[in-house]
């Protein structure tokens, strides 16, 4: 499918004199032309709606539908796009983030498999040790993974460490260890074969994504989504750091007595070094 700016810029020396002031909106609103239908994108363009609605024909569309749908699959594979009239009222943003996040955290709620996910953190528990993998965006979570799950059991280990190749951290797991892999949409290319090499490890394999993550679909042992929808320009990752809080709290319930061992443990050293304030 040919993007948008491509056909754009193939015709528009064709263009009628109207059709190119349409034309130049767009090219100078890409970024938030998906917040306009096609009669306001008529309107802030000073022409017709039938005339917008010759030049998306002119360009391959059916109809305006069409290629806003074509947008809207960009913003999904994480393009950022952006809707600036909730930017300038930002109560109309506050209202609509809210509603986004609450449909987020009940989408993933609805997709959780639990039976998977008790199986998941069953293996979890029992592994000799647990690396977890995250980068770009997912690395926050990926981090926030692990500070939790290290208060709860040892050997958890954030992957790759500076200076270190992914090999190197994971040569001597195998089926008795675990590996989470976080990995959202505008994934590195090197997340599909890194879940390819665990496969021929043997190593039991968590993954957490958006649920469009067709691409590494199968390669893991255990699958779980979270979605990313926002409101506007970028990807929200709440429900996916709700999903993770999820899993360390469910970890630390499977194994209570030497988790809380552990977390005692760790307190009585905050103490001994005076890390942290006692208030």
């Amino acid at each position: 499918m040919t993007p948008l700016n491509q056909r754009l810029a193939s015709h528009y020396e064709s263009l009628t004199p109207q059709e190119k002031r349409v034309a130049d909106f767009v090219v100078d609103h890409f970024d938030d032309l998906i917040s306009y239908n096609s009669a306001e994108l008529a309107r802030v363009s000073g022409v017709s709606k039938a005339t917008v609605s010759r030049l998306f024909k002119r360009l391959g569309y059916e109809k305006y539908k069409d290629m806003y749908e074509e947008l809207r699959l960009l913003r999904q594979s994480g393009m950022p796009l952006t809707e600036p009239r909730d930017i300038v009222h930002g109560d109309t943003l506050l209202a609509r983030h809210y509603k986004q996040e609450m449909a987020n955290l009940l989408h993933w709620t609805t997709l959780l498999n639990t039976q998977e996910f008790s199986s998941a953190i069953q293996a979890l528990n029992q592994a000799r040790q647990v690396g977890i993998i995250g980068y770009r965006n997912a690395y926050p979570v990926a981090l926030h993974l692990r500070a939790q799950l290290i208060q709860a059991r040892s050997q958890v280990s954030l992957f790759p460490t500076p200076g270190q190749t992914l090999s190197e951290e994971l040569v001597d797991y195998g089926p008795h260890d675990l590996v989470v892999v976080i990995a959202f949409r505008r994934r590195p290319a090197v997340i599909k074969k890194l879940l390819q090499q665990l496969q021929r490890q043997q190593v039991p394999v968590i993954t957490l994504s958006e649920p469009q993550a067709l691409s590494i679909q199968g390669l893991a042992t255990w699958q779980f989504a979270t979605p990313l929808e926002s409101v506007s320009a970028f990807d929200c990752y709440s429900a996916a750091m709700s999903f993770v809080t999820l899993m360390a709290n469910s970890l630390l319930h499977s194994t209570l007595e030497t988790g809380r061992q552990r977390i005692h443990k760790i307190a009585e050293s905050y103490q001994h070094l005076e890390e942290l304030e006692q208030r």
